[in-house]
This record gives structure tokens, C-alpha cells and sequence, in this order.
């Protein structure tokens, strides 16, 4: 049998034992699926239905203040772009993977002229050689080593582009809810700058019945109390709203400057329900599930990488090409050359090393295994945790809302009853007290209902959907 048809018969018997992949293949770990989410008002849901984490993030959010303020920080946030930078590293490495499966070719060239001098007994020499050859290596890939490791690669890859999603799924839900911040400062401030204005009236009228002998001193320093009061509300606001705008800035991917405001906190549109739709279907959304599960991917081919190094590695090796003396008879009959080879190596003694990397790399597909459950069972708490915090904002924000009408009301009392001389003033700065604080406290209210609305989008694996 000459060269080439040894050449053919590995070749065929390479294919033919090419689907001999050791290891174990890939099998979805089992998890349990509540049937419904605990927190969640709704009747059990159909099958069909739809979630508000399949919303895309531009219908999730109404204002378009906020909507340029995300459409600004998809394109230039760093997190995003590090994490394009790594897609690109990842399929570069699937690339350099996948390469290892085919032979190496390499030609090459050579010319030596070469004149040795003359010796006792021995005229000088002169010769010369030119050679033009190709060779070829190939390691075959007869137990699935290098298909494994590809496997692995690509779901690395996967892995990378499942992770930046999930850092465009969080920094959506993060400018966002850092917007509502920003907007619930700026009602705080509003507030504060309107009871100083008012306190600031009161005072007035206070000094003015002082002077007159219709009140006390006592009355005037504590009119100042609550003006000097709002006063430093104001400017603790000024700063934290100056800082929060820096905030933003970076998280948009800009040097800090100030932010465009749209919709105030109480004219943000916001559903009164939230449809959650299947837990089921968070296994397919959410981009952190998705990532841990294409991490286990990865980590269980590694197994079959390991287990590949038990079997003899089998190469192929073959050169081939002319060589000559004379340029002008390179190419001629006689010049041609060619060697053709194939070897294999099976380990004998390791000294353990083998055995250790695949009890390694089933360890690490076990701690990925647990990983993925673990962010499964993560992933139901968090829309939990959402759902229940939204329901009761909303019951706390009817509560203060009460409250802050009743506060309004004792403090308009209460000056007519000190106007009247029915009251001391202690009375007015205790109702004024009462009802700043009040108002103050239905603007968190507000906020904690926005921003729980925020964390049920992000739990649910909303806004990566582009």
C-alpha cells in the first residue's frame, strides 16, 4: 500500500470515529417551579400570559427624560463596554478552540549554497540545494477532546454575551431608579422652599403682633425655629440632589454635570397591578439564569476534556516537495520528495495527574450545578421580595397621603385658633412641625412605590430586550 492510500484509509477511519465523544453530555439540571409568585395578588396565571418583564424598557417607562437618560447610558456606560470587550475576547478563544480540530499546513523555501575550502589531498567544493516543501500535522480528535473544548468555549461565550445582558438589565433598573431619586429630591426641596415661604410669612406676623404686645418674645424665637428649620432642609437637599446628579452622570457614562428633568415623582404613570406572568418562564428571561446555566455548559465538557487524556493522542504527519541542485530541475521527476507518518501515545504512568482533573472538573460542573440552582432560587425571591414591596408602597402611600391631608388641616387650625388668641404658638410649631415632616414623608412614600415598581422589572429580567 503506498503513501496515499494509507493517507485515505486514516482519513476514513478518522470520520468514522469521529463521533466517539467521551464524557458526560449536557442535561438542564432539575429545579423546583413554584406555580405561582409568592407576593403576587393575581389568580393563578395562564400560560399564556404575558409578564411586565417582557416590556420593553422604553414601554416600561414613560418619561422621556428618563428614556434618553438609558438610551444615553446603553451606549456609553463602562460596564457595558467592558462587557462587549469580553464578548469579543470569548469568541476569539472559540475561535483558537475550534482551530485546534484541523490539521497545520505550513510550506516553506529554502535555498543554501554552501562552498567548503580546499584540504590536503581534497580540491575545494562548491554546492548548492534548493528546496520547496509543505508539510502537514494533524492530531485527530478520535475521543472528542477538542469538540468538548469547543463545546466549552462556545458556551463561554454565551456565558459572556448572557452577562452583558444582565449589566444592561441592571444599569436600566439603576439609572432608572436613581431618576425617581433625583425627582423625589427635587419634590422635597419644592416642599422645603414653600414652607419656607410660609414659615417665612408666619414670622412676619409674628414680629408684627410682638412688636404690638399682642404675643411674647417667646412666640417670635420659636416662628424663627421653624424657619431656620426649612432653611437647613433646603440646603442638605441642594447637596444631596448636586450629588445625585453626579451619580447619574457616571452611570450614563459622562463627567458630572447636571441632569434634564422630565416628569415630576407624582406624574410618572405607573401601573396599579403588575402582571408577573409564569415563574416557569423567568428561566428563560432573566439574563443571570441564563448565564450561570451556559457556565454549567461549559464546566461539564470540561469533563470530557479531562476523560479525553485517559486515550492515546493519535497524530498524523506528512512533508512532501522538491529539491535539486539546479533551479532549472526543481520541479523535474527525480527531485521530488515526500514522507508520510502517523504515531500514537498512550499514557502509561501519570502519577495520578489525569484521574485529578477529572474529579476536578466534575467538582467544578457540581459547584456550577448548585450555582445555577442557587440563582434560580434567587431569582423567585427577588420578584417575591418585589411584589410584596410594591403592594404595600402603595398601601403606605394611601396611609401618608391621609396623613398628610390631616397634618394640613391641624396645622390650618392651629393658626386660626393662635391668630384667635385660643392657642399658644407652641401649638403652631408643633402642627407645622407635624405637617413638613408629613409631606416629607409622602414623597419618600412616592419614591419607595416607584422604585419597588423598578426592582419587579429588573427581578423579572426586564430591560435588556432591545
Amino acid at each position: 500500500m503506498n503513501g496515499r492510500d494509507a493517507l485515505l484509509g486514516v482519513s476514513l477511519l478518522a470520520t468514522l470515529l469521529s463521533g466517539c465523544t467521551v464524557g458526560p453530555n449536557y442535561k438542564k439540571p432539575a429545579v423546583p417551579t413554584p406555580a405561582g409568585y409568592r407576593g403576587s395578588p393575581e389568580p393563578p396565571v395562564q400560560p399564556d400570559a404575558a409578564s411586565f418583564g417582557d416590556q420593553k424598557w422604553w414601554d416600561a417607562f414613560q418619561d422621556d427624560a428618563l428614556r434618553d437618560l438609558i438610551r444615553a447610558s446603553l451606549q456609553q456606560n463602562y460596564d457595558v463596554r467592558i462587557a462587549a470587550a469580553r464578548i469579543v475576547q470569548a469568541r476569539a478563544l472559540l475561535g483558537i478552540t475550534q482551530a485546534d480540530q484541523l490539521p497545520e499546513i505550513s510550506a516553506g523555501v529554502s535555498a543554501v549554497n554552501q562552498r567548503l575550502p580546499q584540504s590536503p589531498g581534497r580540491p575545494p567544493i562548491e554546492t548548492s540545494a534548493t528546496q520547496v516543501g509543505l508539510s502537514a500535522a494533524w492530531e485527530l480528535d478520535f475521543w472528542g477532546k477538542y469538540r468538548r473544548a469547543t463545546e466549552s468555549a462556545r458556551a463561554n461565550l454565551l456565558s459572556e454575551e448572557w452577562a452583558q445582558r444582565h449589566i444592561v438589565s441592571s444599569l436600566v433598573s439603576d439609572v432608572a431608579a436613581a431618576y425617581f431619586q433625583l425627582r423625589e429630591q427635587d419634590l422635597e426641596l419644592e416642599i422645603s422652599r414653600q414652607t419656607l415661604a410660609s414659615r417665612t410669612d408666619s414670622l412676619r406676623l409674628t414680629q408684627v403682633l410682638a412688636d404690638r404686645g399682642a404675643t411674647s418674645l417667646l412666640d417670635v424665637r420659636q416662628a424663627e425655629q421653624l424657619v431656620f428649620s426649612a432653611g437647613a432642609s433646603i440646603a442638605d437637599l441642594e447637596q444631596r440632589i448636586e450629588q445625585q446628579e453626579n451619580f447619574i452622570s457616571v452611570l450614563v457614562g459622562r463627567n458630572p454635570e447636571s441632569v434634564v428633568r422630565g416628569r415630576g415623582l407624582v406624574d410618572q404613570p405607573h401601573p396599579l397591578e403588575v402582571p408577573a406572568g409564569l415563574p416557569s418562564s423567568l428561566l428563560e428571561r432573566r439574563p443571570d439564569i441564563l448565564q450561570a446555566e451556559q457556565q454549567l455548559v461549559a464546566a461539564n465538557a470540561q469533563i470530557g476534556v479531562a476523560k479525553a487524556a485517559y486515550f492515546p493522542n493519535i497524530s498524523l504527519t506528512g512533508t512532501g516537495g522538491y529539491q535539486s541542485s539546479a533551479l532549472s530541475r526543481l520541479f523535474a521527476g527525480p527531485a521530488g520528495l515526500w514522507a508520510f507518518g502517523a504515531s500514537a501515545l498512550q499514557p502509561v504512568f501519570e502519577g495520578g495527574r489525569i484521574r485529578n482533573r477529572v474529579q476536578f472538573a466534575e467538582a467544578r460542573t457540581e459547584e456550577a450545578t448548585l450555582v445555577y440552582q442557587r440563582t434560580v432560587q434567587q431569582a423567585f425571591r427577588d420578584v417575591s421580595d418585589a411584589l410584596v414591596a410594591f403592594r404595600k408602597s402603595q398601601e403606605v402611600r394611601i396611609q401618608q397621603e391621609q396623613l398628610t391631608t390631616a397634618a394640613a388641616d391641624a396645622t390650618r387650625l392651629s393658626n386660626l385658633r393662635y391668630r384667635g388668641g385660643a392657642a399658644s404658638y407652641l401649638e403652631v410649631l408643633d402642627s407645622e412641625t407635624r405637617s413638613f415632616a408629613a409631606q416629607l414623608a409622602l414623597a419618600q412614600a412616592r419614591l419607595r412605590e416607584l422604585q419597588s415598581l423598578v426592582q419587579i422589572y429588573r427581578s423579572l429580567g426586564g430591560g435588556w430586550q432591545q
